[in-house]
């Protein structure tokens, strides 16, 4: 029987952390840390759960039953399942977080050196998404692209930049903004769906099992076994990540102050820390960092699309990376404009059916719970999505002011109400138990 070596495992370790950190995940925790104030740590514990916990309990997850997101979702149906997978992957690959990479490489790093113009940002994409089209072609070497070489790459990088945050701090910490002044856990909470990890892992699941059986690994409980380290030290290196960039946050209200997002605090205190070399450390972490991730995603889309399309690995391959050069091309701004209210509105159901996968041996049917509850944080979630949108004047007066609505979790007492009652109904009801993963 095929087994891993210890080498082969911490690569894979490696390469499951590097797929996660991508733009998101280096651009929003500063600004947590900046705005937070006293409060960092309160709202640093609610980003954790979203922004680590989640992710490495969906990892996990698909683990469990092959690394397939649809086999995740059996409980809710055939078709409820493809449409929640297709939306999660158009929403973290071409849609989304796979062009985001691109334009947060963009404007962090290259933008000060070039200058921000259209032209400079065509001819910047369009290398970037040919160095991600070439190694997608080749996701049978992507343990050994990116877990041996671009992974550790990155860890170093990632690794002196929180050194230096703790050891050269910018300043003190100054005042919490009012969002963080009264409930920072659930502010932090909120704030980690915008790194789209969960949704993520939802989609690097197949490619983690991928890589895994790219060894000769064929046994499901060591597929399983293998899959959980990976997420757990992807989560041990994404939760110092993501604690060393509050600290460099909290620290930087004398040199970015008026900063109205996480690249311009990075940018104002790498230049206050490392002088002219500043904008090209800058430049070289974002682009390793957001460049691996963007491979990932582009390697589980076509792996997911393969197989309902008449189309190829190789064809989805080309159009994704195609689609996803053309999407970059609008800019940072208004991506992030439209993928907010987005990923408010899909995350609650994706927390549901995670969290729920584990239960499923408690209940005599599980589709009888887990659909019901899904479709219920999904409903009011939309309604967290429309208040994020600005469009809350459309709202009846009751929906806009629900239990924890200021805080962006309308869904949440809602879901829970729904947990308990279809819990009581399954058992009224009985029903051959059935076996699922």
């Amino acid at each position: 029987m095929k087994v891993l070596k210890g080498r082969d495992i911490l690569a894979l370790g490696f390469m499951t952390f590097a797929l996660f950190v991508g733009a998101g995940n280096i651009i929003f925790p500063p600004i947590v840390g900046l705005q937070a104030g006293p409060n960092v740590w309160a709202a640093a514990l609610g980003f954790l759960v979203t922004a680590v916990g989640l992710p490495v309990l969906t990892v996990i997850a698909l683990a469990r039953v092959g690394g397939a997101m649809d086999s995740l979702s059996t409980p809710i149906g055939r078709v409820a399942g493809l449409i929640l997978a297709t939306v999660c992957y158009l929403a973290v690959g071409p849609f989304f977080a796979t062009p985001r990479t691109a334009t947060v490489s963009f404007e962090v790093g290259v933008a000060p050196l070039t200058g921000d113009t259209p032209l400079a940002l065509f001819l910047y994409s369009l290398v970037y998404f040919l160095i991600v089209l070439v190694v997608s072609l080749y996701p049978g070497r992507l343990l050994d692209t990116v877990g041996r070489f671009l992974g550790p790459l990155k860890i170093i990088a990632l690794g002196v930049l929180g050194v230096a945050a703790f050891v050269m701090p910018a300043g003190d910490i100054g005042a919490a903004l009012p969002a963080y002044s009264n409930g920072a856990f659930s502010k932090g909470f909120t704030e980690g769906y915008l790194t789209m990890d969960t949704l993520g892992a939802l989609v690097f699941g197949i490619v983690i099992v991928n890589a895994i059986r790219s060894r000769g690994v064929e046994s499901p409980k060591l597929i399983t076994r293998y899959a959980v380290i990976a997420g757990v030290i992807a989560g041990v290196g994404l939760a110092l990540v993501y604690i060393s960039l509050f600290r460099l946050g909290s620290g930087s209200h004398a040199i970015a102050a008026g900063a109205s997002n996480g690249a311009a605090v990075l940018h104002a205190y790498v230049q206050y820390s490392f002088g002219t070399l500043g904008s090209g450390f800058l430049a070289a972490l974002i682009a390793l960092a957001c460049l691996v991730t963007a491979v990932g995603l582009t390697c589980a889309c076509a792996e997911y699309f393969s197989r309902l399309l008449p189309l190829s690995y190789r064809t989805l391959v080309i159009g994704l990376a195609g689609f996803s050069l053309l999407v970059s091309n609008l800019g940072l701004t208004r991506l992030i404009e439209v993928s907010v209210p987005v990923l408010t509105g899909i995350y609650p159901p994706c927390i549901v059916l995670v969290a729920l996968s584990f239960c499923h041996g408690l209940w005599r049917h599980p589709s009888r719970v887990v659909a019901p509850v899904m479709l219920v944080s999904l409903l009011f979630g939309a309604v967290d999505a429309i208040k994020t949108a600005g469009l809350t004047e459309y709202l009846p007066q009751a929906l806009a002011n629900l239990p924890l609505s200021a805080q962006g979790l309308a869904w949440l007492v809602p879901s829970v109400i729904t947990l308990a009652f279809m819990v009581a109904v399954d058992r009224w009801l009985g029903a051959p138990r059935e076996s699922l993963a």
